[in-house]
């Protein structure tokens, strides 16, 4: 750690790492089963406005003529802005396999916790769940959406897997294989490693890194920073799960590009690609999150050097005065809410992978928790996804990011030692 770092994040002592309200935290997770047992497990989306036919094609112009495409996309737009609740008149409520897995990881956390079957039980169903919403037209098990998703560099089908959505399911399979040894979990994580080794491409980016595609598609995007570090922490996992160096190798030169692309202030842009150069919460969550957990691995020094200068810039930069989180450091556009719910998830679950490292970081997790457990959390036990410019976004969402957030929340607890009292 160098000396500009140390000065400006300083480690915290025993007491000041455990003052966070577990009780409450068991209470509100107790609170959010219940809500999901009623409330089902298919739900809207962030993308519900753009999902549609109409909702791609004008999302598309967008992206090809400005202006005329501000126009198209006006009415999701005001919607999404003044009236949330119109996605229903979109699109339809789906299931996300990105959501199940996290739900299945949160599941299996808690059984970790108070040895609960039911939660097992509740994770193994997850994990089923996901043996049949794979992607079919692919040799190896993996996810995407499910649904067309526009983007800036043309359309991706549904059923095309996402390197941002397969390590979540690798995790997933591997959480609940930890406890029962499953034969067919572990089967599963190596067939989710082999297409994560044989099904993307590599953009060599330097000569010892490579950005790797978003998608196994022809047409896929390069230069993203989060989907190389996802990668390269699944194909390092996997080296280690079936000692097996064919998998460190594409890994080690992800890592690198991750590493190459940290900006001078330890930020990292969306992507190396000269246009999307947007710096916001949750992805800079999903990088870091990345390399501390390969770093956990293998001890990298670089991914250590990276990760200070990352909190850094991080805890400096992408939260305000009240210790809320940012959405963007750099926006990309006009936004239209103020605060994000995934935003809040992965700051949890970036501050427990860092539990006791980082002072600042620490005394931030605890007034995020207390913001969610006191503001965030509705009546009925879910979460509220958005505040906006005027009032709230109150629809809840599994992928954005109600299972994000009950994961964290499991960590949470898990990490700290408190064990279960419900009877859930």
């Amino acid at each position: 750690m160098n000396s500009q770092t140390t000065s400006t994040i300083e480690l915290p002592n025993e007491r000041e790492i455990c003052t966070l309200p577990l009780e409450k935290t068991q209470a509100a997770i107790l609170k959010f089963i219940d809500w999901l047992e009623h409330y089902g497990e298919t739900s809207y989306d962030f993308q519900t406005f753009y999902a549609s036919s109409l909702g791609q094609r004008a999302k598309a112009l967008y992206y090809k003529k400005r202006r005329l495409g501000l126009l198209a996309v006006a009415p999701m737009v005001f919607s999404e802005a003044l009236f949330p609740s119109a996605r229903r008149v979109f699109f339809m409520r789906q299931r996300f396999p990105i959501a199940d897995a996290h739900y299945a990881m949160g599941f299996a956390i808690l059984a970790k916790v108070d040895q609960k079957r039911r939660h097992y039980e509740r994770a193994v169903r997850f994990l089923q769940i996901l043996k049949k919403t794979r992607c079919i037209r692919y040799k190896y098990y993996c996810w995407g959406y499910p649904f067309d998703w526009e983007t800036l560099h043309g359309p991706i089908k549904q059923g095309t897997p996402l390197i941002t959505t397969v390590p979540y399911a690798y995790e997933a399979f591997k959480e609940v294989w930890g406890i029962d040894g499953s034969k067919e979990w572990f089967e599963i994580m190596n067939s989710i490693a082999q297409h994560a080794l044989q099904d993307y491409m590599d953009l060599e980016t330097s000569e010892r890194a490579s950005t790797c595609s978003y998608t196994p598609e022809h047409q896929a995007s390069f230069g993203v920073v989060n989907a190389s570090a996802y990668r390269a922490f699944l194909l390092i996992s996997a080296a280690y799960d079936f000692s097996d160096e064919k998998f460190r190798k594409a890994a080690d030169r992800n890592l690198n590009f991750v590493l190459e692309s940290q900006n001078e202030d330890g930020s990292w842009c969306y992507a190396k690609d000269g246009k999307r150069n947007f710096i916001d919460h949750y992805h800079t969550c999903f990088v870091l999150k990345a390399i501390v957990k390969i770093q956990a691995l293998t001890g990298h020094s670089g991914c250590t050097a990276a990760i200070d200068r990352g909190i850094a810039y991080y805890v400096r930069n992408l939260f305000d005065e009240n210790g809320s989180p940012k959405p963007f450091a750099k926006r990309p556009r006009l936004t239209v809410y103020r605060r994000e719910l995934y935003d809040y998830a992965e700051c949890l679950n970036l501050a427990m992978l860092l539990q006791g490292r980082y002072r600042k970081l620490d005394e931030l997790c605890a007034a995020v928790l207390k913001e969610l457990l006191t503001v965030w959390q509705k009546p009925d036990g879910s979460f509220r996804s958005r505040r906006l410019l005027f009032g709230w976004d109150n629809t809840p969402m599994h992928r954005w990011a109600q299972a994000q957030l009950f994961r964290s929340l499991c960590l949470l607890v898990n990490r700290n030692g408190c064990e279960s009292q419900h009877k859930a």
